[in-house]
C-alpha cells in the first residue's frame, strides 16, 4: 500500500498491509531537536541543521531523507502561529525571554535551555472582568499570511503519496485560557466567576472559528485530517471533573468540531488531551471526534486493552505505542520492544490504529531506543 492509502485504511477502522507510522505531522507526536539530530547521526544521515516546526517545545520539522528511510505515512502543515511565527529570543540574563502574539510572556533558561515555559500571562492581575476580555489585544487568527505556502505544501506531499494533517491554530480552550489567566485563576473563575470564563471561552472558540473559516475553504480538499487539541486529564483523573467540562467546555467544543466537519466534511477530526480522560470520552465521540490522542497508557483508567474493546469501534486511537515517561527514555532496548509489541497487540486488531509514541519525544531519549521502537513497529505492526 501507498503511505496516504494505509493511512486512510487505519482511520476508516480497516486493517491495512500494516500499521500507520506518524512521527513530526502535529505538535502533540513529535520530537525534540536534540532526540531527533541524534538519532539521525546513529542511522547514517547527513548531520544538518535541524529546522524546528515548533520552538516554544523545540520540535524538530523532520527532513525528507529520514521520513522515507523510516517509512513515515503522514506529512504535517503548520500554520504560522506563536510556536514558529515571528519568535523573537530577547536576552534576559539566565533566560531567554520571548513576548508572543497573545501578549504571553514566555522563558528559556541559559544557555541550552530544552524548551519555553510560560513566565507571565497578560490577563492574570486583579478580578478580570467580561469587560478586560473584549479590550485584550487580541491576534487576528483570520490573516491569510498563517496559511501561505500551505496548499502548494499539501499538494506535494500528496502527490508523493502520502496522508497530510493540518494543525489546530493555538492551544485547546481550556489550556489556553490557562496560559492567559494562570492556571490557578482559571480554576478558581471556573469555580465562581462562570459569566468571565464563559467570555473567555467563547472569545477563544471565535478565534479559532476565524482561522478554520480562512484555512479550509483553501486546504479542504487537500487535508485528511484536522486537529484538535486540549488537555483535559492528569496521571490520576481529570483537571476539571466531568460535570464541569460538561456545563462550561463541552459546548464550545461541540461547536467548533461541528464547523469542522462543515467546513471540511472529507476530513477526519483528530482530538488531543494527556492523560485520564476516560470518563469524558463518551463525550468527545458524542460531540464528533474521530481520533483520540494520544491514549496515555501510564494515566489511571486509560489501559489500552478496555479503551479499545470499549470505544473502538467508535475512535480511532492514535498514539500510545510505547510510554514516553518511563520505558522510551528510561527503559532498555529490549523493554521498549516489548512494550510496542504489547500496545500493538492489543490497539492494532480491526484497524482503526495508528503507530506513534505518548506524546512528543524528548531530548533525552537515546537513539537506541528509538531505533528498537521502529524495528518492534516493522515486526509486530504487520496484518
Amino acid at each position: 500500500m501507498q503511505p496516504r492509502e494505509r493511512f486512510l485504511a487505519a482511520l476508516n477502522h480497516r486493517e491495512a498491509d500494516h500499521v500507520p507510522l506518524e512521527l513530526g505531522s502535529t505538535q502533540v507526536t513529535g520530537i525534540h531537536a536534540l532526540a531527533y539530530r541524534a538519532l539521525r547521526r546513529m542511522l547514517g544521515l547527513p548531520d544538518i541543521t535541524v529546522r524546528l516546526c515548533d520552538y516554544i517545545q523545540g520540535l524538530a520539522l523532520l527532513d525528507e531523507d529520514f521520513i522515507r528511510l523510516w517509512g513515515i505515512d503522514a506529512r504535517g502543515l503548520f500554520p504560522l502561529n506563536s510556536h514558529n511565527w515571528h519568535v523573537l529570543e530577547e536576552d534576559g540574563g539566565d533566560y531567554w525571554v520571548y513576548h508572543d502574539e497573545w501578549g504571553i510572556v514566555h522563558r528559556r533558561p541559559k544557555p541550552a535551555g530544552l524548551y519555553y515555559s510560560v513566565y507571565q500571562v497578560p490577563l492574570g492581575e486583579g478580578d478580570l472582568t467580561v469587560r478586560d476580555i473584549e479590550n485584550h489585544a487580541w491576534p487576528v487568527l483570520g490573516d491569510r499570511r498563517r496559511i501561505a505556502g500551505l496548499r502548494h505544501l499539501a499538494e506535494t506531499y500528496r502527490a508523493a503519496g502520502y496522508a497530510v494533517v493540518l494543525k489546530d491554530p493555538f492551544a485547546g480552550l481550556f489550556e489556553m485560557a490557562q496560559r492567559l489567566v494562570g492556571m490557578e485563576n482559571l480554576l478558581v473563575m471556573m469555580a465562581g466567576a462562570r459569566d468571565v470564563v464563559g467570555a473567555l471561552f467563547a472569545r477563544l472558540l471565535q478565534l479559532k472559528l476565524d482561522f478554520w473559516e480562512m484555512a479550509l475553504p483553501e486546504l479542504r480538499d487537500v487535508v485528511d485530517v484536522v486537529t484538535v487539541a486540549d488537555d483535559y486529564g492528569t496521571q490520576s483523573s481529570q483537571l476539571v471533573s466531568p460535570r464541569m467540562f460538561r456545563q462550561q467546555v463541552k459546548p464550545h467544543l461541540k461547536v467548533l468540531l461541528e464547523r469542522l466537519r462543515e467546513l471540511a466534511p472529507d476530513a477526519k477530526r483528530f482530538f488531543h488531551s494527556c492523560g485520564n480522560v476516560r470518563p469524558i470520552i463518551p463525550d468527545f465521540i458524542e460531540i464528533g471526534v474521530d481520533i483520540l490522542n494520544p491514549l496515555h497508557t501510564r494515566a489511571e483508567g486509560m489501559d489500552p486493552a478496555e479503551l479499545k474493546r470499549e470505544f473502538g469501534r467508535d475512535l480511532v486511537f492514535w498514539g500510545g505505542g510505547v510510554d514516553t515517561q518511563g520505558v522510551l527514555p528510561h527503559g532498555t532496548p529490549q523493554e521498549v520492544r516489548e512494550d510496542v509489541r504489547r500496545n500493538i497487540a492489543l490497539l492494532a486488531p480491526a484497524g482503526g490504529y495508528v503507530f506513534n509514541t505518548v506524546h512528543n519525544v524528548q531530548a533525552d531519549v537515546p537513539p537506541e531506543n528509538l531505533l528498537a521502537m521502529w524495528e518492534a513497529w516493522r515486526e509486530f505492526g504487520t496484518y
